[in-house]
């Protein structure tokens, strides 16, 4: 099969979903935020209809699908306005490292509910000093006897007051060497020594971000996800898929801006036409349905790539795709709002809040910058710059 071409059960997938995102739309997602709660309802059913889990195992009650598949979920409810995060973070980052690496015993405790949207986990690797480089978290595990002892800080952890866990990426010292290398800990967040506190932020989402302290957590030599020397394969093999999904909620929420955008454009008449049928207002709009197109095919490559098992492919097309589509997804916004002038700008029509949401994509997981840096470096050969 083609990178790029949809199958007929990927085309009703994403007829299925969209039905679904527009039975709740922007209106639902923009109550729950006024609220203060989370969108349980949206997420229930999804887990229900078994969308939540597309890319899990069958084993363990998923879909037996892959990042593909989760990656037309997550776009179909954005471009409907009703995008929901926590998939970026529970079935797509932590169930796919332990369906991956976990425990016969972690896989049957944590992957039906994940599938199933009964159990949620949060996921734990930004931290205050170590930015985007991966390689500075301090966050250490040591033994205790048969224990490991958890202790460190993280930032803008989303989730976590909904999160029956947290997959944690802390380090271990090397025995053989001295050296620390990455591992993953699932810890419960009623752990003795688990703080967490929000961080107030002016973005509208219903999913709450949080700095966590880790103080001593004792946790048992089970919380440890697969091979304690696998280090950063298995923390890739979770990165990889953040990015897709990141590509995939800019796409869906540059979509539904734009789609916004040009309803507007068709029914807005100023001088007896439509502005639509102006170039000035068309050709802007034209333009940002172009890159979001583009970007969904190098998403597409990068979820296929990753499924095929090619991790190191994925990783170049997930970087591009994760960059082409937070670029797609600010322009479109920004054309959006445009396009409707003062009215952009209103509640009514739900487009102003997505003007900060869509800068999302530009800095996490991981910042443009960053990518061009791997992109320079890897893929152009050019000598690395940080």
């Amino acid at each position: 099969m083609s990178a790029t071409l949809e199958t007929d059960e990927h085309k009703a997938l994403r007829s299925a979903v969209a039905a679904l995102g527009r039975r709740y739309g922007r209106d639902y997602i923009t109550r729950t935020v006024a609220e203060g709660r989370h969108p349980v309802e949206l997420w229930a059913e999804a887990g229900k209809l078994g969308y939540l889990g597309v890319n899990l195992p069958e084993a363990y009650g998923g879909g037996g699908g892959g990042i593909s598949e989760l990656a037309i979920v997550l776009e179909e409810l954005g471009a409907a306005g009703c995008p929901l995060l926590m998939l970026v973070v529970s079935p797509a980052i932590c169930g796919t490292v332990i369906a991956r690496f976990g425990t016969e015993e972690q896989k049957r405790a944590w992957l039906p509910g994940l599938a199933d949207g009964t159990r949620t986990m949060a996921f734990g690797i930004t931290e205050p000093d170590a930015g985007s480089n991966s390689h500075r978290i301090t966050t250490t595990a040591r033994r205790d006897g048969a224990d490991w002892l958890l202790t460190g800080r993280k930032v803008f952890i989303s989730g976590v007051d909904i999160a029956d866990a947290v997959l944690i990426v802390g380090r271990t010292e090397d025995a053989r060497t001295g050296r620390l290398k990455p591992c993953l800990f699932i810890v419960p967040p009623d752990a003795d020594g688990f703080q967490r506190r929000p961080i107030d932020m002016e973005l509208t989402a219903a999913e709450k971000q949080f700095e966590l302290v880790l103080d001593d957590v004792r946790l048992p030599a089970g919380a440890l996800v697969g091979d304690e020397d696998a280090g950063l394969l298995q923390l890739f093999a979770g990165l990889n898929p953040e990015r897709i999904m990141t590509a995939a909620f800019a796409i869906g929420m540059g979509r539904h801006a734009l789609g916004r955008a040009v309803e507007y454009a068709r029914e807005r008449t100023v001088w007896k036409a439509p502005i639509g049928a102006h170039q000035a207002i068309a050709h802007p709009l034209a333009q940002a349905h172009i890159e979001l197109e583009l970007a969904r095919l190098m998403t597409q490559k990068a979820a296929h790539l990753y499924d095929a098992g090619d991790d190191m492919g994925a990783g170049e097309a997930a970087n591009m795709a994760k960059y082409a589509a937070a670029e797609a997804c600010v322009k479109a916004v920004d054309q959006a709002v445009h396009t409707l002038g003062g009215n952009g700008l209103t509640r009514e029509f739900g487009l102003a809040s997505l003007i900060t949401a869509a800068r999302v994509a530009r800095i996490a997981p991981v910042s443009r910058e960053m990518i061009l840096n791997y992109v320079s470096h890897q893929s152009l050969g050019l000598p690395k710059s940080y």
